[in-house]
């Protein structure tokens, strides 16, 4: 599996930006999808979570801000950021799959994008 994140940019405090992941291969509607981020000097962290049957994990950091969902027939996964805070400047990377649990977890991803830089600005 070959993920493509993209859609990242620059963006004022409590503006809105969404971001894709596409990705190749034909059993996309399997994988449990993530998106992790890292800023400068931090440790990557987990964002959200969308399992292969739909049900969707946050971070407490994000929970009623972002919202995570997949379009299968696409093999894109999409994170929609409103309310962004200059707190969420970060890389932020799609990972995939297959095995179920541990979806906070980046160790446990197997497929990972190159990452697309979001700015907010105070």
């Amino acid at each position: 599996v070959q993920l493509q994140a993209s859609g990242g940019g620059l963006v004022q405090a409590g503006g809105s930006l969404r971001v894709s992941c596409a990705a190749s291969g034909r059993t996309f509607s399997s994988y449990t999808m993530g998106w992790f981020r890292q800023a400068p000097g931090k440790e990557r962290e987990f964002v959200a979570a969308i399992r292969s049957g739909g049900s969707t994990y946050y971070a407490d950091s994000v929970k009623g801000r972002f919202t995570i969902s997949r379009e299968n027939a696409k093999n894109t996964v999409y994170l929609q950021m409103n309310s962004l805070k200059p707190e969420d400047t970060a890389v932020y990377y799609c990972a995939a799959k297959y095995a179920a649990g541990s979806y906070y977890d980046p160790t446990r991803y197997d497929f990972w994008g190159q990452g697309t830089q979001v700015t907010v600005s105070s």
